[in-house]
């Protein structure tokens, strides 16, 4: 591999991710705060969607970056996607494999660095993304990666971004994301913003206690440690940024 300041990020997220192995069954689909987070985060992700893309899902061209196992792909064709209208792109070798076996074929899913990715520039609808950038430690790469997905877009798309909003003390291998830097990131973008799940520590000590508890304190909008945002990019030349 070359020694690029691409390729050693790129390395370095290998081995955070290598170093995560360890965390066992922690976000494993059946745990009822893994559930009820992943609920919660459906809501609101179908509240943007019908909001921004209407209900002709199936028209939209979607890729993820990050795309890992392929949830978030498989989540969005259950909901009205078309799977040749879908592509992921993945970094680590095994992940891309394993999304492949789980994917439709006609799903394209592309392995490597996704800020050298074939995808052509304003061909897409939406350009997704979920916790890749808080596993990003460089902030040159994450600026070149935002705007590598910012050329994918076509005008009137939108980055649909997913994402730690704070530090997690306990994994010096993420550092959240705050609103000002995605501003930073997508500076043409209009940004809608939402606080969406649950800290996780507390989620867990709160399933353990009642599920009830998740959910009265998930109606708590400073108890949630991710956001998820709409990143629209403007028809024409017009900017802004609400949130």
């Amino acid at each position: 591999m070359d020694a690029t300041p691409d390729n050693d990020e790129a390395a370095a997220v290998r081995a955070r991710y290598a170093r995560r192995a360890g965390l066992g069954d922690r976000y494993h689909p059946l745990l009822v705060n893994v559930l009820l987070a992943r609920q919660q985060r459906e809501r609101a992700l179908c509240a943007l969607l019908r909001a921004h893309a209407g209900f002709d899902l199936a028209a939209l061209r979607v890729t993820e970056v990050g795309c890992g196992h392929g949830d978030n792909l498989l989540e969005l064709l259950r909901l009205g996607f078309a799977p040749a209208h879908l592509t992921g792109i993945e970094l680590l070798a095994e992940r891309h494999a394993q999304a492949r076996e789980r994917l439709p074929a006609a799903t394209r899913l592309v392995l490597g660095n996704a800020v050298e990715a074939d995808v052509v520039p304003g061909s897409q609808d939406i350009v997704l993304q979920s916790t890749v950038f808080s596993s990003l430690l460089d902030d040159a790469f994450q600026q070149r990666l935002a705007g590598a997905m910012w050329r994918w877009l076509r005008p009137g798309g939108a980055v649909l971004w997913y994402d730690f909003a704070f530090d997690n003390p306990r994994n010096p291998d993420v550092r959240g994301v705050p609103l000002a830097r995605v501003r930073a990131l997508f500076p043409q973008g209009r940004i809608q913003a939402r606080r969406v799940t649950l800290a996780p520590p507390l989620a867990r000590a709160a399933v353990r206690a009642h599920p009830a508890l998740h959910r009265l304190l998930d109606v708590l909008p400073w108890l949630r440690t991710h956001r998820l945002c709409w990143i629209a990019k403007p028809e024409s030349s017009e900017q802004g940024v609400r949130s």
